[in-house]
């Protein structure tokens, strides 16, 4: 199985460069994974679509404002740096550029000297461990300097930086938004739960994988980097009996899919926390989830390789070339696809 395979042709126009007025007004492809059949809606019509006992699974990660800018101390070189996970405190794994000058123990300062940080690691994959020293609270400081961090095809700003988190976030430490939560306005949950739909989270922290491309020709042969997830004792026993009593586990997103999945692959989904770099790829057998709410993806990424696997290659693509015909929205500011079986 070769990454090109899972390529398709999108014209830029159809890259959402931002949200649009109201989250629910996105458009909903629904595609039957049975049969191949494609209905086109509007998300909030998806209260049509879910059922008194469905287990509605969500991840309310929250994003920081994880890209700063500073430069070297005495230089005017501006030094770019996107923070990806905390190892410890005070300590960050994070992208740098330009990163070729910044070896261990360069130092950057932002704000004028309100955060400094010293690189005090590299990795194999060019990957900094940056240490921040302070004063006061970091994440007030981080909030201050910060900036959202948009995917690289986002090229407008955003004015608005509540749209790029969704209604339920909760948990900061994601260095990317969980985008298809974002069409849930919490009217829409609302009348959800009224419907008889029972609606828990779970945390996945999004991290470096999302920024990084296939760059191997076989598919197998790529490395997801590790996020950090945690589902509690509550949420995993209403899911647990959903699943013993054949109701339908939803999830919300691909970072919710890899997380109840493995969590699955040990047995009995239980509360757990910890790393996981599972990569799930056409071949791959789904145990936890029965239905899947997500955006449309970029083309041989990781994430278009997680949706093959839980329809078939053959139908996302078909999928996907129909949504392009449609002028669907794409990407993280874009429209949404329910796959399900009707």
């Amino acid at each position: 199985m070769e990454t090109k395979d899972f390529y398709y042709d999108l014209p830029e126009e159809l890259i959402a460069q931002h949200p649009i007025d109201k989250r629910d007004e996105s458009r909903l492809m629904v595609l039957d994974r049975k049969t191949g059949k494609v209905e086109h809606m509007i998300f909030h019509d998806i209260i049509n679509l879910l059922h008194e006992g469905d287990v509605l699974v969500a991840n309310d990660s929250k994003v920081i404002p994880a890209r700063l800018f500073g430069n070297r101390p005495g230089k005017e070189e501006k030094i770019e740096v996107l923070l990806i996970s905390q190892t410890e405190e005070d300590t960050w794994k994070t992208l740098v550029k330009p990163g070729k000058k910044m070896k261990i123990g360069a130092e950057i300062e932002f704000g004028h000297g309100l955060l400094r940080a010293e690189v005090v690691d590299i990795d194999d994959d060019g990957v900094r461990y940056i240490k921040f020293k302070y004063d006061g609270i970091f994440l007030e400081i981080l909030n201050e300097l910060g900036e959202m961090p948009l995917p690289p095809y986002i090229k407008e700003r955003l004015e608005d930086k509540d749209r790029y988190q969704t209604v339920y976030a909760k948990n900061l430490g994601s260095a990317a938004a969980p985008t298809a939560g974002l069409h849930f306005t919490k009217e829409l949950l609302k009348e959800l739960e009224e419907k008889g739909v029972k609606i828990v989270y779970l945390t996945l922290h999004v991290g470096l994988g999302t920024f990084r491309p296939v760059k191997v020709t076989d598919v197998e042969k790529h490395k997801m980097h590790s996020e950090f997830y945690n589902l509690s004792e509550e949420a995993s026993e209403i899911i647990n009996k959903a699943k013993k009593e054949g109701r339908r586990v939803i999830a919300v997103g691909t970072t919710t899919v890899r997380t109840l999945e493995t969590i699955a692959a040990k047995g009995e989904i239980k509360a757990s926390h910890g790393w996981t770099d599972i990569f799930i790829y056409p071949g791959f057998e789904y145990k936890a989830v029965d239905a899947l709410i997500t955006n449309f993806h970029l083309p041989e990424s990781t994430l278009i390789m997680l949706v093959s696997a839980f329809a078939s290659k053959e139908m996302i693509l078909n999928a996907y070339a129909e949504a392009v015909k449609e002028r669907y929205r794409f990407f993280s500011f874009g429209d949404a696809m329910f796959i399900l079986d009707r």
